[in-house]
């Protein structure tokens, strides 16, 4: 897959997974945009790939519209955007509290919205592209000591289509991925959690037919096909990577 000339802006880049998205975009030509909060190590780390790094919060409307008009400003289009940023909130429904309800409802669902829309706005200008949201298999199953986080995943799925019925028909698509679980650091926090975050990760990974769980690479790739010419007539779709957890039967 070839990106040269195709500008790509990707939000919560710090690690993991938006970082790797970052890399195997810009390993295929793009002109590559990535935020964060994290400042200081991000922009070296972001940097150091080619990339080019803005600081923008994605609870906040205006600096996700800042980080597109940026894009727009410094290449004249942007050709895909892929909604990564995220926080976890490991807690049950009665112990889910107004503030951890708030925050995860900012990150994890404000953000997707608000760049989704900015994006929209901004492709409509230019003839289309490609708006990827990250979102999760728990947008489709349940964990029932992930409530909130569950709750916007599937807010996001909803939002998805909703962009995709509406702007389909005026040159872009709008897909989300979702991914089981991933070792980024955000997994292996969750596995901290646990008395023996070890035994924990081998029971989880023996769910997975697979036997274990993503790298990032692979979620990546299948962005990087998500956003592609390759995947011209998909949109509306919540493509599941997950190794085969979601169809197996215990």
């Amino acid at each position: 897959m070839n990106f040269e000339g195709k500008s790509v802006a990707i939000t919560g880049v710090s690690s993991g997974l938006g970082f790797t998205l970052e890399a195997e975009f810009y390993g295929v030509g793009a002109t590559m945009f990535g935020c964060d909060i994290n400042d200081e190590t991000v922009q070296r780390n972001i940097e150091s790939i080619g990339a080019t790094y803005v600081h923008a919060d994605v609870s906040k409307e205006v600096e996700i519209e800042s980080l597109i008009r940026g894009v727009v400003r410094n290449t004249g289009k942007i050709d895909v955007i892929i909604n990564d940023a995220a926080i976890s909130v490991n807690e049950e429904l009665v112990n889910t509290n107004a503030e951890y309800l708030d925050r995860i409802l900012a990150v994890n669902l404000k953000g997707p919205f608000y760049g989704t829309k900015h994006a929209v706005r901004a492709m409509i200008e230019t003839g289309g592209g490609s708006i990827i949201n990250i979102a999760s298999i728990l947008g489709i199953v349940a964990d029932g000591m992930l409530a909130a986080y569950r709750t916007v995943r599937g807010g996001v799925l909803g939002l998805t289509r909703a962009a995709a019925v509406q702007y389909s028909d005026r040159g872009f698509r709008v897909n989300e991925i979702c991914p089981g679980d991933i070792d980024t650091p955000l997994v292996r926090e969750y596995f901290d959690l646990f008395d023996d975050p070890i035994e924990a990760r081998a029971k989880i990974e023996m769910e997975y037919p697979m036997n274990r769980i993503a790298a990032p690479k692979e979620i990546a790739q299948t962005a990087l096909f998500v956003a592609s010419s390759l995947s011209s007539f998909i949109t509306g779709q919540s493509i599941v990577v997950d190794g085969g957890l979601t169809v197996t039967c215990y």
